[in-house]
């Protein structure tokens, strides 16, 4: 059963127990991604958000990287502790989307609206953040667990040069999937009503 929209919200959760196998095809995956894609706002219509979906073996190649990244880069110790993560979660999944922006089109709209020329690199993210929100939402109402990780920018050059991808793309984030092994962990929510004002 499908859930209404604000329901789908509330269900919305990170997920680190998760296994390679998926409640769902990855037609279904892939449709998910491009609805969200298609009708997902972006400032000044920008469209500069560019996603990439890696399964299979292409999904053991990211986190591969990113292994071979925090160990030449961090204590024996440091590192023990993030291998464990990847391994015992991470790269336990399905397949991993990564988020992207095109600064070539950033930079083409400062320079075409210089007026606002030092808003459109934080409007590019916060349009990278709605694809982020609508695909894990979308992905988990379909079944599946997820969870968004950031180990850019130190794995940014390795993962541009290994998929052959623009170099103007900028790696934003790494969204893990799979079929969930276990249930999320509590989440504490501040009473919003010290978040919101309301003035009539």
């Amino acid at each position: 059963m499908k859930r209404t929209f604000i329901e789908a919200l509330e269900h919305r959760r990170s997920y680190y127990d998760i296994n390679s196998d998926s409640p769902i095809q990855d037609e279904e995956v892939i449709h998910i991604i491009r609805e969200a894609v298609k009708y997902t706002p972006s400032s000044y219509n920008s469209q500069s958000t560019r996603i990439v979906l890696l399964l299979g073996e292409e999904n053991q190649k990211l986190w591969d990287i990113v292994k071979r990244t925090l160990k030449a880069r961090t204590s024996e110790s440091s590192y023990a502790h993030a291998e464990a993560k990847i391994n015992g979660s991470l790269a336990c999944g399905h397949g991993t989307i990564l988020f992207f922006e095109d600064l070539a089109i950033v930079h083409q709209l400062q320079a075409d609206h210089p007026t606002y020329k030092e808003n459109f690199p934080l409007w590019a993210q916060q349009g990278s953040a709605m694809h982020q929100y609508a695909i894990w939402t979308m992905l988990e109402d379909a079944g599946l667990g997820v969870s968004l990780q950031h180990y850019n920018p130190i794995i940014d050059a390795e993962v541009i040069r290994t998929w052959q991808l623009p170099e103007s793309w900028m790696l934003i984030a790494q969204m893990p999937f799979g079929t969930p092994t276990g249930e999320p962990h509590a989440k504490e929510v501040d009473d919003v009503s010290n978040r919101i004002r309301i003035f009539r």
